[in-house]
């Protein structure tokens, strides 16, 4: 097997021609490489004014059946598998007429861009499935001992700088990882085919396909000593996503930053009005909404200064000079946090905080919607090992005509608005959970525990007076009294729970008892 391959044939069939014009010229005009093409593509190489060979002319037959026919003839596919340095298969050639192609460059018909369209038709979607393209570039990577291919755009200055230093030849080294790559792009192209059928023929996940693609290394994983890096599903999300953030500013992300980040987003898509979160160990510490999105952000960070430092923020709306002025100054100016998420910064507010903070991650994501405006296609997975978890996301809000008032005093207006706020921070809550809201804003939260009176502990002794006339949401039902007469003893005068328990009963005539306020939502919200 030979380590550098001198490239002679190149053949060419992309549907994404950026690039493409300066990497051709620069085969055919620095290594007089022989460039063979099909139908737009060919006509594209030749408006470059190059010289360019018809795949017809190579394998005598025209393109037919409206393109659906072209490139699937032995004089192709044998001139991309044959192994040149078997005697038998070099006979063979020699005796067909065929010869060798060196260089694939090959990008697939854009299919997962035609079912993102709206209302676009199923026969449409069935003809921008590519047929001929990937059995070239598998038949390319098969063959990487002597065939080198390219898939993205993207490699092109990489393999012609490959192409230069070995005066017009590749190296094993880089055919094999382009061999990879090349597979693991099929299987991507694949895996978006099976899963739109399923979804078409009205199949639920028995034959899901999870194909993920490197999109960048990270610092670390949970820990430094664990590697870590960034996978994803395609080329874009539909929604806000931190996974295809801009980074403005900062040093690299981890695991942790982007884990952090994504919970602290999803929490801000919870409302349309201007909203913060603040994140510690993938659980909210603050949660606010305001006027503005510089209240916003003092209530989110007054809801618990002590945990937000070292936290990470998310803001739904775009970062003015005011908000950033605020959270500049949080602290005394001595707010120090790892990672902030916003849809986008002005640029005075941009340069503000890139000068008051060194390190922090400065992430843009576009647009952030609420959750009615959700991809419902996006799936939860967990890994177990040996397995995946799979679930619909949890895309359920405040749901007021599911809410049953149980109680004998009914909610006024400020009871609703805090019972929603902490409802909703509950659900972004690490299980058990139970949290505390005021005048907008979450003011405690217990996390985690394997029982809940040690959350409502927990919680009001993050809110402490601020409880006072305050509303406590816990994520699943409370089994015995106990807990809301704790939450009602710190202040408390509304509670809001799902229900469901036996000794319901005991909770109603508690709460009855105090002149409060209880609500059952009829709906759980655990997150593990």
């Amino acid at each position: 097997m030979p380590d550098l391959v001198n490239i002679k044939r190149a053949l060419i069939s992309v549907s994404d021609k950026s690039g493409l014009g300066p990497f051709a010229k620069a085969l055919a005009q620095e290594f007089g490489i022989q460039l063979i093409s099909t139908g737009g593509t060919a006509k594209f190489l030749r408006e470059q004014g190059l010289s360019v060979t018809d795949v017809s002319a190579v394998t005598g037959f025209p393109e037919m059946m409206d393109g659906r026919v072209k490139t699937l003839h032995p004089k192709i596919h044998g001139g991309l598998l044959a192994l040149r340095d078997n005697p038998e298969h070099v006979a063979k050639m020699k005796e067909h007429g065929i010869e060798g192609i060196d260089l694939v460059i090959i990008n697939l018909y854009p299919f997962r861009q035609t079912i993102a369209k709206p209302n676009v038709h199923f026969e449409e979607a069935i003809e921008n499935i590519d047929i001929g393209g990937p059995s070239m570039v598998r038949s390319a990577s098969k063959n990487h001992a002597f065939v080198l291919i390219v898939t993205s755009p993207a490699d092109y200055e990489a393999v012609l700088a490959e192409i230069r230093a070995n005066k017009g030849g590749s190296s094993y080294k880089t055919r094999l990882a382009m061999a990879q790559k090349a597979f693991a792009h099929t299987s991507d192209y694949d895996s978006a085919i099976a899963n739109y059928l399923a979804k078409q023929a009205g199949i639920e996940s028995s034959g899901m396909v999870v194909s993920l693609c490197k999109k960048q290394e990270l610092r670390y994983g949970e820990n430094p000593h664990q590697k870590a890096a960034l996978y994803v599903s395609g080329a874009s999300c539909k929604e806000a996503s931190v996974a295809f953030a801009k980074q403005h500013h900062g040093k690299e992300l981890s695991y942790i930053n982007l884990l952090d980040a994504d919970g602290a987003l999803a929490a801000v898509k919870e409302l349309a009005t201007p909203t913060a979160c603040i994140v510690k160990h993938a659980t909210p510490c603050g949660f606010a909404t305001g006027a503005d999105l510089k209240t916003a952000f003092e209530k989110a960070y007054a809801g618990d200064p002590v945990a937000a430092y070292g936290g990470i923020i998310a803001l739904n709306k775009p970062v003015d000079l005011a908000t950033a002025q605020a959270m500049t100054s949080a602290e005394g100016g001595k707010w120090f946090l790892e990672v902030m998420v916003a849809p986008s910064y002005a640029a005075d507010a941009l340069e503000l905080l890139k000068t008051r903070w060194k390190n922090v991650r400065i992430l843009e994501v576009g647009p952030v919607n609420t959750y009615e405006q959700a991809d419902p296609d996006e799936l939860h997975m967990h890994k177990i090992v040996g397995g995946y978890l799979i679930q619909q996301r949890d895309l359920l809000g405040v749901d007021e005509s599911a809410w049953r008032v149980v109680s004998k005093k009914q909610p006024n207006a400020a009871d609703r608005r805090n019972m929603a706020i902490a409802w909703l921070a509950c659900k972004h809550v690490k299980s058990n959970a139970v949290t505390i809201a005021n005048n907008d804003m979450l003011v405690g939260a217990g996390a985690g525990q394997q029982e809940r009176m040690t959350c409502c502990k927990i919680a009001t002794d993050k809110a402490g007076a601020r409880a006072k006339g305050g509303a406590a949401a816990s994520d699943a039902f409370f089994p015995f009294k106990d807990g809301p007469e704790f939450l009602m003893n710190a202040g408390v005068t509304a509670v809001i729970h799902p229900g469901g328990s036996i000794r319901d009963q005991e909770t109603i005539d508690l709460v009855d008892s105090r002149g409060g306020v209880l609500v059952f939502t009829g709906q759980r919200h655990f997150r593990h």
